[in-house]
This record gives C-alpha cells, sequence and structure tokens, in this order.
C-alpha cells in the first residue's frame, strides 16, 4: 500500500507569486457590478432552467439584463473617462 504524503515545502514554495497582486485585486474591485450583475442574471436564468418562463421570470431576466448591461456601460464609461487625458470627454 503506497501512502500519500504531502510535501509541504513543494506545495507553498511558489505561494507569494500565485497570490494576486493589489493591481489585480483592484481590478475585480472596480469590475465587482459587473460580476454580480451578472449573478442576478444567471440566478434569472437557472430559475427557469426546469420550467417555462411565467412573465414574472421574463420580466426578472429582462431586469436582469438591463442591470448586467447598465454595469457594463458604466465600468466603460468609468475606464474612458480616465484613461483620456485632458479631460477629453
Amino acid at each position: 500500500m503506497n501512502h500519500i504524503v504531502t510535501v509541504q515545502d513543494a506545495v507553498t514554495a511558489f505561494e507569494s507569486w500565485m497570490e494576486p497582486t493589489d493591481a489585480e485585486l483592484d481590478a475585480i474591485e472596480q469590475e465587482m457590478p459587473v460580476i454580480l450583475a451578472d449573478v442576478d442574471l444567471l440566478d434569472a436564468h437557472i430559475v427557469t432552467l426546469d420550467r417555462a418562463p411565467s412573465q414574472l421570470d421574463e420580466r426578472r431576466i429582462r431586469r436582469a439584463r438591463r442591470r448586467a448591461l447598465a454595469a457594463r456601460v458604466a465600468l466603460v464609461n468609468r475606464a474612458a473617462g480616465t484613461s483620456m487625458p485632458g479631460g477629453a470627454a
């Protein structure tokens, strides 16, 4: 019988560079509204997987789709506003 042994040094040797950087964490934080809106949209779709969508389900999906689109537009507008030099819009 072979025993499974974890080699702690080999597992944790690369830990410091495997963690996300501060810049990556900031980017995730900036994209969090889009991520959450996409999760809401997926939840709305998941509810209707095993049955025909009712009118209430269709409204929930439309609202979630609009929120996801609005979150993406806001993210793009924030990114465009910060990257254009001289205040050009």
